[in-house]
């Protein structure tokens, strides 16, 4: 088979990956990070089709994209597509939590979904794909073969849980359960209040974790500190 593969060169350089939306309807994959690509590598320059592709990474130090080497290639505006759904080579499960941001692929234990990019029209969307679907088309790259630095720069392994709890409490408390006592105060009958709190606290919190479907405050984003080489919250 002949492969008419387009590579294009890819010089090193930073990117930032990810959601500081963490709302259930408009957010997406977090947290937002930083990562830095330190080697040159070649990239497809269309997405390739998966019969040529798997011919293709029989030769050496040809991959799979992983989901950074496409961004940085994206947004040096290296690449692209027309209406194709491309497979990465990052699998995640919920999050990028415990990622190494120097480029390699992310692939979590126990994985849930593929990374890929759906092309309408040559502009792409973040997209994923379920983990017993089939994709057509790969990203391929040529990288050089390096030993996995295990000093690379990478994210904490979970998010401040505690500080996710309070702000969570708090929120439900300022638009859930302030809000149902004032309603109750002017509205219900009397003595209502000191008989019905529990389920005002109750109806309160509901209202609370309802509105993350919505909207939640931003998260703070990661980057590659630049003396240090270890991830920083800006």
């Amino acid at each position: 088979m002949r492969l008419e593969i387009q590579w294009v060169d890819v010089e090193p350089g930073k990117v930032f990956i990810g959601s500081d939306n963490r709302s259930v309807l408009f957010g997406g994959i977090g947290p937002r990070h930083e990562v830095k690509i330190d080697y040159n590598f070649e990239i497809s320059f269309l997405p390739i089709n998966h019969e040529i592709a798997n011919v293709a990474l029989q030769g050496e130090g040809c991959y799979v994209a992983s989901e950074s080497e496409w961004a940085l290639a994206m947004e040096k505006k290296l690449i692209s597509g027309k209406n194709e759904v491309e497979e990465l080579s990052d699998r995640i499960r919920s999050s990028y939590w415990s990622k190494y941001c120097d480029g390699r692929p992310f692939i979590e234990d126990d994985w849930l979904i593929k990374v890929s990019r759906s092309w309408s029209s040559g502009k792409p969307s973040i997209n994923s794909i379920l983990k017993d679907e089939k994709c057509e088309y790969l990203r391929l790259v040529k990288r050089p073969k390096t030993n996995l630095n295990t000093l690379a720069p990478r994210l904490p392994s979970s998010p401040d849980k505690s500080k996710l709890l309070f702000e969570e409490l708090l929120i439900s408390i300022v638009i859930g359960i302030i809000p149902s006592f004032v309603w109750a105060y002017f509205n219900a009958s009397t003595g209502y209040i000191s008989e019905g709190w529990l389920n005002l606290v109750f109806g309160g919190l509901f209202i609370g974790v309802f509105t993350a479907i919505f909207w939640r405050p931003r998260t703070k984003s990661w980057k590659v500190g630049n003396n240090c080489g270890k991830m920083k919250i800006i």
